[in-house]
């Protein structure tokens, strides 16, 4: 179910916001409005990777053994 939500959101960002058929108007939705739905798709993603995001190593400082 989560897919279906977000390819509902990506086609309804994708399409226009309003049209008219016999007035053959169309306006499309604000560039704010797609940024938004691009940073919630963006961040959604992101909290399905796996990992923290960093790495840990060890460090031996070089000298005599």
């Amino acid at each position: 179910m989560p897919e279906e939500l977000e390819q509902a959101i990506k086609d309804n960002a994708a399409g226009p916001a309003k049209a008219s058929v016999d007035g053959q108007s169309v306006e499309q939705h604000g560039l704010r409005d797609q940024i938004e739905a691009d940073r919630y798709l963006s961040g959604k993603e992101a909290t399905r990777k796996k990992g923290l995001g960093i790495k840990l190593v060890k460090l031996e400082p070089p000298g005599a053994v």
